[in-house]
Protein backbone atom coordinates (compact mmCIF):
# COMPACT_ATOMS: atom_id res chain seq x y z
CA UNK A 1 0.00 0.00 0.00
CA UNK A 2 1.28 3.44 -0.91
CA UNK A 3 1.90 6.11 1.69
CA UNK A 4 -1.08 8.04 0.30
CA UNK A 5 -3.34 5.07 0.98
CA UNK A 6 -1.98 4.74 4.49
CA UNK A 7 -2.66 8.42 5.15
CA UNK A 8 -6.22 8.07 3.85
CA UNK A 9 -6.91 4.98 5.95
CA UNK A 10 -5.41 6.66 8.99
CA UNK A 11 -7.58 9.71 8.47
CA UNK A 12 -10.69 7.53 8.13
CA UNK A 13 -9.82 5.67 11.33
CA UNK A 14 -9.33 8.91 13.22
CA UNK A 15 -12.64 10.21 11.86
CA UNK A 16 -14.49 7.07 12.94
CA UNK A 17 -12.97 7.25 16.39
CA UNK A 18 -14.04 10.89 16.68
CA UNK A 19 -17.60 10.03 15.61
CA UNK A 20 -17.69 7.14 18.10
CA UNK A 21 -16.47 9.42 20.89
CA UNK A 22 -19.08 12.05 20.02
CA UNK A 23 -21.82 9.41 19.90
CA UNK A 24 -20.78 8.02 23.27
CA UNK A 25 -20.72 11.49 24.84
CA UNK A 26 -24.17 12.31 23.47
CA UNK A 27 -25.52 8.94 24.58
CA UNK A 28 -24.55 9.74 28.15
CA UNK A 29 -25.55 13.40 28.01
CA UNK A 30 -29.05 12.53 26.82
CA UNK A 31 -29.47 9.60 29.25
CA UNK A 32 -30.31 7.40 26.28
CA UNK A 33 -29.46 4.24 28.21
CA UNK A 34 -32.99 4.41 29.64
CA UNK A 35 -34.78 4.15 26.31
CA UNK A 36 -32.59 3.72 23.22
CA UNK A 37 -32.76 -0.08 23.27
CA UNK A 38 -36.56 -0.04 23.46
CA UNK A 39 -36.67 2.56 20.70
CA UNK A 40 -34.51 0.52 18.34
CA UNK A 41 -36.13 -2.82 19.22
CA UNK A 42 -39.73 -2.14 20.28
CA UNK A 43 -41.66 -4.95 21.94
CA UNK A 44 -44.70 -4.20 19.77
CA UNK A 45 -45.16 -2.48 16.40
CA UNK A 46 -45.42 1.27 16.83
CA UNK A 47 -47.65 1.81 13.85
CA UNK A 48 -45.17 4.22 12.32
CA UNK A 49 -45.86 5.41 8.84
CA UNK A 50 -43.43 6.47 6.18
CA UNK A 51 -45.46 9.50 5.17
CA UNK A 52 -48.35 11.28 6.88
CA UNK A 53 -50.87 9.55 4.61
CA UNK A 54 -50.23 6.02 3.40
CA UNK A 55 -53.04 3.97 1.90
CA UNK A 56 -56.59 4.98 1.12
CA UNK A 57 -58.14 4.97 4.58
CA UNK A 58 -58.94 8.35 6.18
CA UNK A 59 -56.50 9.40 8.88
CA UNK A 60 -57.76 11.26 11.93
CA UNK A 61 -55.10 13.28 13.75
CA UNK A 62 -55.90 14.54 17.25
CA UNK A 63 -53.71 17.45 18.38
CA UNK A 64 -53.51 18.42 22.05
CA UNK A 65 -51.09 21.07 23.30
CA UNK A 66 -50.39 20.43 26.97
CA UNK A 67 -48.82 23.49 28.55
CA UNK A 68 -46.70 23.32 31.72
CA UNK A 69 -48.18 26.75 32.43
CA UNK A 70 -46.06 28.50 35.06
CA UNK A 71 -46.78 32.24 35.37
CA UNK A 72 -44.15 32.58 38.09
CA UNK A 73 -41.36 30.94 36.10
CA UNK A 74 -38.11 32.75 36.89
CA UNK A 75 -39.71 34.27 40.01
CA UNK A 76 -40.76 37.61 38.54
CA UNK A 77 -42.94 40.15 40.29
CA UNK A 78 -46.66 39.38 40.64
CA UNK A 79 -47.43 42.10 38.08
CA UNK A 80 -45.21 40.38 35.49
CA UNK A 81 -46.84 37.01 36.19
CA UNK A 82 -50.30 38.51 35.80
CA UNK A 83 -49.26 40.22 32.59
CA UNK A 84 -48.22 36.84 31.17
CA UNK A 85 -51.62 35.35 31.96
CA UNK A 86 -53.46 38.41 30.66
CA UNK A 87 -51.56 38.17 27.40
CA UNK A 88 -52.85 34.64 26.88
CA UNK A 89 -56.42 35.57 27.77
CA UNK A 90 -56.48 38.70 25.60
CA UNK A 91 -54.49 37.56 22.57
CA UNK A 92 -55.39 33.91 22.09
CA UNK A 93 -59.00 34.47 20.92
CA UNK A 94 -57.97 37.34 18.65
CA UNK A 95 -55.14 35.39 17.03
CA UNK A 96 -56.77 31.99 16.59
CA UNK A 97 -60.55 32.39 16.40
CA UNK A 98 -60.43 32.54 12.59
CA UNK A 99 -58.77 29.11 12.33
CA UNK A 100 -60.82 25.94 12.27
CA UNK A 101 -59.93 22.24 12.12
CA UNK A 102 -61.74 19.60 10.05
CA UNK A 103 -64.78 20.14 12.30
CA UNK A 104 -64.55 23.95 12.20
CA UNK A 105 -63.31 24.12 15.78
CA UNK A 106 -60.76 26.70 16.95
CA UNK A 107 -57.31 25.63 18.21
CA UNK A 108 -57.40 24.32 21.78
CA UNK A 109 -54.82 24.79 24.54
CA UNK A 110 -54.74 22.88 27.83
CA UNK A 111 -53.21 24.84 30.70
CA UNK A 112 -51.72 22.45 33.26
CA UNK A 113 -51.53 24.87 36.15
CA UNK A 114 -49.02 24.24 38.98
CA UNK A 115 -50.55 23.71 42.39
CA UNK A 116 -47.44 25.27 43.90
CA UNK A 117 -48.04 28.58 42.07
CA UNK A 118 -51.71 28.93 42.95
CA UNK A 119 -53.20 32.40 43.21
CA UNK A 120 -56.91 32.94 42.50
CA UNK A 121 -56.36 35.78 40.05
CA UNK A 122 -54.46 33.49 37.66
CA UNK A 123 -57.20 30.87 37.56
CA UNK A 124 -60.04 33.38 37.31
CA UNK A 125 -58.43 34.66 34.12
CA UNK A 126 -57.81 31.22 32.62
CA UNK A 127 -61.42 30.27 33.38
CA UNK A 128 -62.43 33.01 30.92
CA UNK A 129 -60.58 31.24 28.10
CA UNK A 130 -62.21 27.94 29.01
CA UNK A 131 -65.66 29.55 29.04
CA UNK A 132 -64.91 31.02 25.61
CA UNK A 133 -64.12 27.44 24.40
CA UNK A 134 -60.47 27.98 23.58
CA UNK A 135 -59.11 25.37 25.94
CA UNK A 136 -59.14 23.79 29.35
CA UNK A 137 -57.30 23.72 32.69
CA UNK A 138 -55.79 20.67 34.38
CA UNK A 139 -53.25 19.97 37.14
CA UNK A 140 -49.48 20.40 37.22
CA UNK A 141 -47.37 19.84 40.34
CA UNK A 142 -43.80 20.43 41.50
CA UNK A 143 -42.82 18.78 44.76
CA UNK A 144 -39.71 17.38 46.41
CA UNK A 145 -39.10 15.00 49.30
CA UNK A 146 -42.85 14.44 49.57
CA UNK A 147 -44.87 11.62 51.12
CA UNK A 148 -47.97 9.83 49.84
CA UNK A 149 -50.06 11.58 52.50
CA UNK A 150 -48.61 14.98 51.66
CA UNK A 151 -49.19 14.44 47.95
CA UNK A 152 -52.78 13.37 48.57
CA UNK A 153 -53.47 16.48 50.63
CA UNK A 154 -52.06 18.75 47.92
CA UNK A 155 -54.02 17.13 45.09
CA UNK A 156 -57.30 16.93 46.96
CA UNK A 157 -57.15 20.55 48.12
CA UNK A 158 -56.18 21.85 44.68
CA UNK A 159 -58.83 19.73 42.97
CA UNK A 160 -61.51 21.16 45.26
CA UNK A 161 -60.27 24.71 44.77
CA UNK A 162 -60.25 24.47 40.98
CA UNK A 163 -63.73 22.99 40.88
CA UNK A 164 -65.57 24.95 43.55
CA UNK A 165 -63.70 28.27 43.50
CA UNK A 166 -63.07 28.60 39.76
CA UNK A 167 -65.60 26.34 38.02
CA UNK A 168 -62.82 24.28 36.40
CA UNK A 169 -62.26 20.52 35.97
CA UNK A 170 -65.34 18.30 35.66
CA UNK A 171 -67.22 15.44 37.35
CA UNK A 172 -67.31 11.87 36.15
CA UNK A 173 -71.01 11.29 35.35
CA UNK A 174 -70.98 7.73 36.74
CA UNK A 175 -69.06 8.17 39.98
CA UNK A 176 -69.73 11.87 40.57
CA UNK A 177 -66.03 12.26 41.33
CA UNK A 178 -64.16 15.42 40.36
CA UNK A 179 -61.52 14.35 37.84
CA UNK A 180 -58.37 15.94 36.47
CA UNK A 181 -55.47 15.35 34.07
CA UNK A 182 -51.93 15.51 35.40
CA UNK A 183 -48.41 16.54 34.43
CA UNK A 184 -45.58 16.04 36.92
CA UNK A 185 -43.12 18.88 37.40
CA UNK A 186 -39.50 18.17 36.47
CA UNK A 187 -40.75 15.01 34.70
CA UNK A 188 -40.20 13.06 37.95
CA UNK A 189 -43.44 11.05 37.94
CA UNK A 190 -43.47 8.13 40.38
CA UNK A 191 -40.14 9.21 41.90
CA UNK A 192 -38.40 8.41 38.62
CA UNK A 193 -35.31 10.63 38.79
CA UNK A 194 -32.14 8.67 39.37
CA UNK A 195 -31.15 11.00 42.22
CA UNK A 196 -34.61 10.79 43.84
CA UNK A 197 -35.24 14.55 43.63
CA UNK A 198 -38.46 16.41 42.78
CA UNK A 199 -40.90 13.79 43.99
CA UNK A 200 -40.28 11.30 46.81
CA UNK A 201 -43.45 9.23 46.38
CA UNK A 202 -42.86 5.76 44.96
CA UNK A 203 -46.61 4.98 45.04
CA UNK A 204 -47.60 8.13 43.15
CA UNK A 205 -49.78 6.38 40.55
CA UNK A 206 -52.07 5.02 43.27
CA UNK A 207 -52.44 8.46 44.86
CA UNK A 208 -53.29 9.96 41.47
CA UNK A 209 -55.95 7.33 40.78
CA UNK A 210 -57.49 7.65 44.20
CA UNK A 211 -57.75 11.45 43.93
CA UNK A 212 -59.48 11.42 40.53
CA UNK A 213 -56.74 11.57 37.91
CA UNK A 214 -58.18 10.42 34.58
CA UNK A 215 -54.81 10.31 32.72
CA UNK A 216 -51.19 11.37 32.97
CA UNK A 217 -49.62 13.51 30.21
CA UNK A 218 -46.03 13.84 31.52
CA UNK A 219 -44.14 11.81 28.91
CA UNK A 220 -41.95 12.00 26.90
CA UNK A 221 -39.21 13.52 29.01
CA UNK A 222 -36.08 12.64 26.99
CA UNK A 223 -33.30 13.71 27.31
CA UNK A 224 -34.08 13.54 31.06
CA UNK A 225 -33.18 10.39 32.99
CA UNK A 226 -36.88 10.11 33.85
CA UNK A 227 -37.72 8.95 30.31
CA UNK A 228 -39.55 5.61 30.28
CA UNK A 229 -38.60 2.55 28.26
CA UNK A 230 -42.17 2.68 26.92
CA UNK A 231 -42.49 5.40 24.30
CA UNK A 232 -44.83 6.55 21.55
CA UNK A 233 -47.61 4.75 23.34
CA UNK A 234 -51.03 4.96 24.96
CA UNK A 235 -50.96 2.51 27.84
CA UNK A 236 -51.95 1.77 31.43
CA UNK A 237 -49.63 1.58 34.40
CA UNK A 238 -49.99 0.75 38.09
CA UNK A 239 -47.75 1.00 41.11
CA UNK A 240 -45.40 -1.95 41.61
CA UNK A 241 -44.72 -2.52 45.32
CA UNK A 242 -41.25 -1.46 46.36
CA UNK A 243 -40.42 -0.02 42.95
CA UNK A 244 -39.91 3.49 41.63
CA UNK A 245 -40.81 4.51 38.06
CA UNK A 246 -43.64 1.98 37.95
CA UNK A 247 -44.86 3.53 34.70
CA UNK A 248 -41.73 2.43 32.86
CA UNK A 249 -43.84 -0.28 31.23
CA UNK A 250 -47.51 -1.13 31.17
CA UNK A 251 -50.49 -2.54 29.30
CA UNK A 252 -51.15 -1.00 25.91
CA UNK A 253 -54.54 0.55 25.13
CA UNK A 254 -56.19 -1.80 22.63
CA UNK A 255 -59.40 -1.89 20.60
CA UNK A 256 -61.89 -4.26 22.22
CA UNK A 257 -60.22 -4.23 25.63
CA UNK A 258 -61.65 -1.92 28.31
CA UNK A 259 -59.46 0.11 30.62
CA UNK A 260 -57.97 -2.22 33.25
CA UNK A 261 -59.08 -1.68 36.82
CA UNK A 262 -56.73 0.16 39.17
CA UNK A 263 -54.41 1.36 36.40
CA UNK A 264 -53.77 4.89 35.15
CA UNK A 265 -53.96 5.87 31.49
CA UNK A 266 -50.63 7.23 30.26
CA UNK A 267 -50.88 9.51 27.21
CA UNK A 268 -47.47 9.97 25.65
CA UNK A 269 -46.28 12.44 23.06
CA UNK A 270 -43.88 11.64 20.20
CA UNK A 271 -40.27 10.61 20.71
CA UNK A 272 -38.27 10.01 17.52
CA UNK A 273 -34.94 10.98 15.98
CA UNK A 274 -34.85 13.94 13.62
CA UNK A 275 -32.16 13.11 11.08
CA UNK A 276 -32.74 16.31 9.13
CA UNK A 277 -31.12 18.33 11.91
CA UNK A 278 -27.90 16.72 13.11
CA UNK A 279 -25.44 17.73 15.77
CA UNK A 280 -22.04 18.20 14.23
CA UNK A 281 -23.63 17.17 10.94
CA UNK A 282 -23.67 13.55 12.17
CA UNK A 283 -25.92 12.74 15.12
CA UNK A 284 -29.70 13.21 14.96
CA UNK A 285 -31.65 15.60 17.10
CA UNK A 286 -34.23 14.24 19.56
CA UNK A 287 -37.77 15.17 18.54
CA UNK A 288 -39.89 15.08 21.69
CA UNK A 289 -42.86 17.28 20.81
CA UNK A 290 -41.59 20.29 22.78
CA UNK A 291 -42.75 23.63 21.39
CA UNK A 292 -40.34 26.41 22.27
CA UNK A 293 -38.94 29.62 20.86
CA UNK A 294 -36.21 27.93 18.83
CA UNK A 295 -38.42 25.12 17.61
CA UNK A 296 -42.01 26.11 16.77
CA UNK A 297 -44.69 23.80 15.43
CA UNK A 298 -44.45 23.23 11.68
CA UNK A 299 -45.68 20.85 9.02
CA UNK A 300 -42.19 19.33 8.85
CA UNK A 301 -42.32 18.53 12.55
CA UNK A 302 -45.87 17.26 12.20
CA UNK A 303 -44.61 14.59 9.81
CA UNK A 304 -42.18 13.43 12.52
CA UNK A 305 -44.97 13.41 15.10
CA UNK A 306 -47.08 11.28 12.79
CA UNK A 307 -44.17 8.90 12.21
CA UNK A 308 -44.11 8.28 15.97
CA UNK A 309 -47.41 6.49 15.37
CA UNK A 310 -49.02 7.03 18.78
CA UNK A 311 -52.33 5.17 18.57
CA UNK A 312 -54.62 2.66 20.23
CA UNK A 313 -53.60 -0.84 19.11
CA UNK A 314 -55.99 -1.93 16.39
CA UNK A 315 -56.85 1.61 15.28
CA UNK A 316 -53.65 2.87 13.54
CA UNK A 317 -55.45 5.50 11.46
CA UNK A 318 -56.29 7.47 14.63
CA UNK A 319 -53.11 9.41 15.39
CA UNK A 320 -52.66 11.00 18.82
CA UNK A 321 -50.29 13.98 18.78
CA UNK A 322 -49.75 15.16 22.35
CA UNK A 323 -47.38 18.16 22.37
CA UNK A 324 -45.97 20.06 25.33
CA UNK A 325 -44.61 23.50 26.03
CA UNK A 326 -43.86 26.01 28.78
CA UNK A 327 -46.12 28.82 27.70
CA UNK A 328 -45.01 31.44 30.22
CA UNK A 329 -41.30 31.37 29.45
CA UNK A 330 -39.85 34.40 27.72
CA UNK A 331 -39.54 33.66 24.04
CA UNK A 332 -41.96 30.74 24.16
CA UNK A 333 -44.92 33.01 24.74
CA UNK A 334 -43.94 35.12 21.72
CA UNK A 335 -43.78 32.02 19.52
CA UNK A 336 -47.00 30.46 20.81
CA UNK A 337 -48.87 33.76 20.40
CA UNK A 338 -47.16 34.75 17.20
CA UNK A 339 -46.89 34.24 13.44
CA UNK A 340 -45.13 30.85 13.68
CA UNK A 341 -48.16 29.26 15.34
CA UNK A 342 -50.54 30.92 12.92
CA UNK A 343 -48.49 29.54 10.03
CA UNK A 344 -48.76 26.05 11.52
CA UNK A 345 -52.55 26.25 11.60
CA UNK A 346 -52.61 27.53 8.01
CA UNK A 347 -50.41 24.61 6.94
CA UNK A 348 -52.76 22.11 8.55
CA UNK A 349 -55.72 23.63 6.73
CA UNK A 350 -53.78 23.55 3.46
CA UNK A 351 -52.93 19.87 3.84
CA UNK A 352 -56.53 18.97 4.69
CA UNK A 353 -57.80 20.85 1.63
CA UNK A 354 -55.14 19.20 -0.50
CA UNK A 355 -55.82 15.63 0.62
CA UNK A 356 -59.30 14.49 1.61
CA UNK A 357 -57.88 11.60 3.65
CA UNK A 358 -56.29 13.95 6.18
CA UNK A 359 -58.61 15.01 9.00
CA UNK A 360 -57.18 16.99 11.90
CA UNK A 361 -58.90 17.78 15.17
CA UNK A 362 -57.93 20.27 17.88
CA UNK A 363 -58.68 18.69 21.27
CA UNK A 364 -58.01 19.28 24.93
CA UNK A 365 -56.19 16.77 27.11
CA UNK A 366 -59.53 15.60 28.55
CA UNK A 367 -60.95 15.08 25.08
CA UNK A 368 -57.86 13.18 23.95
CA UNK A 369 -58.38 10.72 26.82
CA UNK A 370 -62.03 10.28 25.82
CA UNK A 371 -60.95 9.52 22.25
CA UNK A 372 -58.64 6.80 23.55
CA UNK A 373 -61.68 5.22 25.21
CA UNK A 374 -63.76 5.62 22.05
CA UNK A 375 -61.15 3.67 20.13
CA UNK A 376 -61.00 1.01 22.86
CA UNK A 377 -64.78 0.65 22.60
CA UNK A 378 -64.44 -0.15 18.89
CA UNK A 379 -65.42 3.14 17.24
CA UNK A 380 -64.14 3.36 13.67
CA UNK A 381 -65.02 7.03 13.19
CA UNK A 382 -64.35 9.44 16.06
CA UNK A 383 -67.41 11.07 17.56
CA UNK A 384 -66.16 14.58 18.20
CA UNK A 385 -69.64 15.96 18.86
CA UNK A 386 -69.94 13.97 22.08
CA UNK A 387 -66.73 15.33 23.59
CA UNK A 388 -68.33 18.50 24.92
CA UNK A 389 -71.11 16.50 26.56
CA UNK A 390 -70.84 14.69 29.91
CA UNK A 391 -68.28 11.93 29.57
CA UNK A 392 -69.42 8.30 29.36
CA UNK A 393 -66.01 7.24 30.66
CA UNK A 394 -66.06 5.24 33.86
CA UNK A 395 -63.01 5.60 36.05
CA UNK A 396 -61.48 2.39 37.42
CA UNK A 397 -62.99 1.44 40.78
CA UNK A 398 -60.19 0.96 43.26
CA UNK A 399 -60.25 -2.07 45.53
CA UNK A 400 -58.01 -3.04 48.40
Amino acid sequence: MSWIGIVILGGCAIGLLAVAALARREYRARDMQHWLGAYLFPAAPSGRIGTPLDGDEPVHVFIAICDHFEPEFGRPSRSVSLARVDRWVNEYPRLFSDFGDSDGRSPQHTFFFPQDEYAPEYLDRLAELRTAKFGDVDVHLHHDGDTAAGLRDKLEAFRETLYYRHGLLRRDPDTGEIVYGFIHGNWALCNSRVDGRWCGVDQELTVLLETGCYADFTMPSAPSDTQTATMNSLYYARDLPGQRKSHDRGLRATVGRPAPANQLLMVQGPLVFDWSQRKGGLLPRIENGDLHAGRPASWRRMQLWLKAGVHVAGRPNWKFVKLHTHGCKDGNIDMLLGPEMQAFHRDLAFQAARDGRFHYHYVTAWEMALLVHQAEAGARTPDLSSLTQPSPMRLPVLTN
